[in-house]
């Protein structure tokens, strides 16, 4: 398991560390903006959900964007970093492609001069 999706921290210490009040927490995932782990029946969360929760908690405390726009974001969010994973695997995929042509194009002009050379 990545270290960063854990399950880590109890409901109070995240509310201890972010202010807010377990309620607050427990709408979130309710509006399914957060999905910590269960572990006998506690919300852990872990260094990712916290990231998550600074987020939420940045757009709506600091930015006045509401719930709803907070849950379009985050998706959009999700959205556009897939594609870019999806662009670097495609930038690999033809890095290796334009490295194979090059080193047979070399290749090839090598044969030709020793072919050449021994004319």
């Amino acid at each position: 398991m990545e270290d960063k999706k854990r399950p880590l921290f109890m409901i109070s210490v995240v509310c201890e560390m972010f202010h807010v009040h377990p309620q607050t927490l427990r709408l979130y995932e309710r509006e399914g903006l957060l999905h910590p782990q269960r572990v006998g029946g506690a919300r852990l969360y872990s260094q990712e959900d916290l990231e998550r929760i600074r987020t939420i908690l940045n757009l709506t405390k600091d930015l006045g964007v509401n719930r709803a726009g907070v849950d379009i974001i985050l998706r959009m969010r999700h959205r556009l970093e897939a594609l870019h994973r999806e662009v670097e695997e495609m930038m690999d995929y033809l890095e290796r492609d334009i490295r194979k042509e090059f080193e047979k194009r070399i290749r090839e002009m090598f044969e030709e001069e020793e072919i050449s050379e021994s004319r």
